[in-house]
C-alpha cells in the first residue's frame, strides 16, 4: 500500500473533482491519499479584498488559508472523498483536509506573505507526515527556458518566478521531502501517469542524485522509470 499527499491547485477547478474521483479509484486497489486544496477563486478574491481594503497580511493569510477549506468543500463533493481536520495519515481512501484548525493550532514555517500560499501548505503536510508529495497543476511540470525539467533541486528554484511558491521550495529544501509536479488537466492522463510513476518534474528537497527516494518509485516500486 503506498500513501502519498496530493495538492489539488485551484487552476484545476474545472476538472479538480475529477481528479479526485480517480483517486478514489486508485485508493481501491489498496492506496491512501491525502488532498491539500488549493485556494481557487476564493483565495483570488481574499488578494482582491486586500489590495482594496489594505487589510493586513496576517488577516489575508487566515482569509486564504479559510478559502483553502471553501475549496476543499467542493472536493469533497459528491467524489467519494471524506473531509478532515486534522493532518494524519488516513487508514484509507481519500481525505480532503480542512487545514485552518490544525494551522491555528500550529504553523511554524508559514509566513504569513503571499510567498507562502497552497503549496506551502502542502509541503508543511509532507513534511510533517514525512510523506511524498504531489503537486496536480495545469502545466506539464516545472518550466524553465522553455524546458520542461525532468528532475531539478529544490535549491535552484528559489528565487525563480515557477508553478511553486516560494514557500514551498524552502520547505522542501529544509524537510528533504520531494514534490512530483504533474499536469493534471487531463485527470484519466494524471491518474495513469501517476500510476505509471512517469511526466512531470520531480522537485528534490536535497538536491539531484539518490540522495533520497524518488516520488515516483516510491509511489509504485518496481516501475521502470528510464522512458
Amino acid at each position: 500500500m503506498t500513501f502519498c499527499i496530493v495538492k489539488i491547485g485551484g487552476s484545476l477547478i474545472e476538472v479538480s473533482r475529477d481528479v479526485v474521483r480517480g483517486l478514489v479509484s486508485l485508493s481501491q486497489e489498496g492506496d491512501t491519499f491525502l488532498v491539500v486544496p488549493g485556494g481557487g477563486p476564493m483565495a483570488d478574491l481574499v488578494r482582491e479584498i486586500q489590495q482594496r481594503y489594505h487589510i493586513s497580511e496576517d488577516t489575508a493569510h487566515w482569509m486564504a488559508i479559510l478559502a483553502m477549506e471553501e475549496y476543499a468543500h467542493f472536493l469533497a463533493d459528491g467524489t467519494g472523498a471524506e473531509l478532515i481536520d486534522e493532518i494524519s495519515r488516513p487508514v484509507s481512501g481519500v481525505r480532503v483536509l480542512l487545514p485552518y484548525r490544525p494551522l491555528m493550532k500550529d504553523d511554524r514555517e508559514l509566513l504569513h506573505t503571499w510567498d507562502y500560499t497552497s503549496d506551502s501548505v502542502a509541503a508543511l503536510v509532507a513534511a510533517r507526515l514525512s510523506a511524498d508529495l504531489v503537486k496536480a497543476t495545469d502545466v506539464d511540470g516545472v518550466i524553465l527556458e522553455g524546458e520542461v525539467k525532468r528532475e531539478i533541486p529544490a535549491e535552484e528554484l528559489i528565487g525563480k518566478g515557477t508553478c511553486i511558491d516560494q514557500g514551498a521550495l524552502r520547505i522542501l529544501r529544509r524537510s528533504g521531502i520531494n514534490c512530483l509536479v504533474l499536469d493534471g488537466r487531463d485527470p484519466e492522463r494524471f491518474i495513469a501517469s501517476l500510476k505509471a510513476g512517469k511526466g512531470g518534474t520531480l522537485i528534490r528537497g536535497r538536491g539531484v542524485g539518490r540522495s533520497g527516494p524518488d516520488v515516483r518509485e516510491s509511489l509504485y516500486p518496481g516501475i521502470d522509470q528510464s522512458t
